[in-house]
């Protein structure tokens, strides 16, 4: 079965607006939230970065939905112990809803307490080791540890939910894909790749772990101030390459952002009131194998895009689905 989520985005928004956007989703109907965790956000126009954290209680305590990071980095900035902890916490708030997503993370945030940008290997290897660090911490058993990356001594979460979280792990490459594969319980990304689901699920039944996407989008009443609105907020869709895990300011992101056109943003991004071209745009995720696909709307105008999801573009792609299985 497919659900349909809606994307808070951190980098866009205040602390205050990303909740009242999350109770009009679920009012609108959509089932559950991926939220982004950063420090920073890409760009100063962009001009929030709320502690997902805090939010994330808010959201618990105001909604019935499920909740997932989209992504959380449990290696350099934050100690896993702590991940452990305030993930432990928020799946105790709602239990049974809430997801912890993972992954290798950015220098972006994770420079911030001065600590040495790895590479991806080693970067792999202490999100592995990570993971393992919190699920040993979810026992609710007293925790000594002493790995390659991280120590723990005779710690101990109290507070813990009736049942594991899920890990979800992010990955964009097919290495990564694979390492997802490995230690998650569920896959997360942003591409509709088929190859990068056949690299997380490797041997494995398909169907047996969730499979999630994240779309963006930039729903507008014209696909002139839509476009414009997506270029202005979100650049960053038509860099290519490692760029967006090496670099370490929202300046660097910008000053590389100055060769990306409106055209280079558009040819990634579904912009515009067409309901056919958003539709097309989230089948594309469907077809590639993917069962929860969260929508991330560009810019201020959350309320209209919800709407014009809610009513015409949700309802179209899933009288397509039932169609299609009907056949």
């Amino acid at each position: 079965m497919t659900t349909f989520g809606y994307f808070l985005s951190s980098e866009e928004h205040g602390p205050g607006a990303l909740v009242q956007q999350a109770q009009l989703a679920e009012a609108a109907g959509f089932s559950s939230v991926l939220i982004s965790d950063h420090f920073h956000p890409w760009l100063d126009e962009q001009g929030e970065s709320p502690f997902v954290w805090s939010v994330i209680g808010a959201i618990a305590a105001t909604t019935s939905l499920e909740v997932t990071t989209g992504v959380t980095c449990p290696t350099i900035r934050t100690h896993p112990a702590i991940i452990a902890h305030a993930a432990a916490t928020a799946g105790a708030m709602m239990p049974g809803r809430f997801f912890l997503g993972v992954g290798t993370g950015e220098n972006l945030n994770e420079h911030v307490l001065g600590d040495k940008w790895p590479d991806w290997d080693v970067r792999a290897r202490m999100l592995t080791e990570s993971v393992e660090v919190i699920r040993e911490l979810w026992k609710g058993e007293v925790t000594s540890f002493e790995g390659e990356f991280y120590e723990v001594e005779n710690a101990r979460i109290y507070t813990l939910p009736p049942d594991p979280i899920p890990i979800m792990v992010a990955a964009s490459g097919e290495r990564a894909a694979k390492l997802a594969g490995e230690i998650g319980d569920g896959f997360i990304t942003t591409a509709p790749k088929p190859e990068l689901i056949k690299a997380f699920d490797g041997n494995r039944r398909r169907g047996s772990r969730p499979l999630y996407a994240q779309v963006t989008v930039c729903w507008g009443r014209t696909e002139k101030a839509a476009r414009k609105m997506a270029h202005e907020f979100w650049p960053t869709a038509a860099i290519p390459g490692e760029a967006g895990q090496e670099l370490p300011n929202p300046k660097h992101f910008e000053q590389l952002a100055e060769i990306v056109t409106e055209d280079m943003v558009a040819e990634r991004i579904v912009c515009g009131p067409d309901v056919d071209r958003h539709v097309e745009g989230i089948q594309k995720y469907l077809d590639a194998g993917f069962d929860h696909v969260y929508i991330h709307q560009i810019g201020p105008d959350q309320e209209a895009f919800i709407e014009a999801y809610a009513k015409d573009v949700l309802p179209k792609v899933q009288s397509k689905k039932a169609t299609a299985a009907s056949r």
